[in-house]
C-alpha cells in the first residue's frame, strides 16, 4: 500500500510540474478576458456619457450613493482596474477593485439580468479571485518587479 502511494505521490508531482506553464498561461488569459469586459464596458460608458447617467438614475441602483457618483466611480473602475490588470501591475490590488466592481454591478441590476448574465458574474468574480489569490502570474509586471526585490520594498 505504502508503494502505491508513494507512486501516486510522485505522478501527482510530475502533473503538478508539467502544468506550470499551463498555469501561467491560464492565469494571463484569465486576466485577460476579465479586462476585456470591463474595459470594453467602461469605454461604451464613456463613448455614450448621457446614457450612462441615465442608466445609473434609473437602472443602476447603486445602494448608498448618488447616481452621478456612482456613475463615475463605476466608470473609472471599469477603466483603470483593466488596464492594471491586462499590464499584471498590482494584481492583486486592481483583481479586488475589478471584484467590487462586479459585485456592486450585480447587485445593482441583478433584479433585471437573466441567469446567462448573471452567470457572466460569477465567472468574472471566480477568475477575479483566482488573481487574488494566486497573484496574476509570472506573465505580468509584478513578477517583473519582484525580481527587483529593493524596488519595491
Amino acid at each position: 500500500m505504502k508503494n502505491i502511494l508513494t507512486v501516486l505521490l510522485k505522478v501527482d508531482y510530475l502533473i503538478e510540474k508539467s502544468l506550470i506553464p499551463i498555469k501561467e498561461l491560464f492565469l494571463l488569459i484569465a486576466r485577460l478576458y476579465v479586462a476585456y469586459s470591463f474595459l470594453k464596458s467602461g469605454l461604451d460608458s464613456v463613448n455614450d456619457w448621457t446614457t450612462t447617467q441615465y442608466l445609473y438614475e434609473n437602472d443602476f441602483h447603486v445602494p448608498i450613493l448618488p447616481p452621478h457618483f456612482a456613475a463615475v466611480l463605476g466608470t473609472g473602475g471599469e477603466l483603470l482596474f483593466p488596464v492594471l490588470l491586462i499590464a499584471g501591475l498590482l494584481g492583486r490590488i486592481s483583481s479586488l477593485g475589478l471584484f467590487f466592481v462586479n459585485l456592486v454591478a450585480y447587485i445593482s441590476y441583478a433584479y433585471s439580468l437573466q441567469t446567462g448574465g448573471k452567470m457572466y458574474h460569477y465567472i468574472w468574480g471566480i477568475l477575479l479571485l483566482v488573481t487574488v489569490l494566486w497573484g496574476p502570474g509570472k506573465i505580468s509586471l509584478d513578477n517583473l518587479l519582484s525580481k527587483n526585490k529593493g524596488w519595491l520594498r
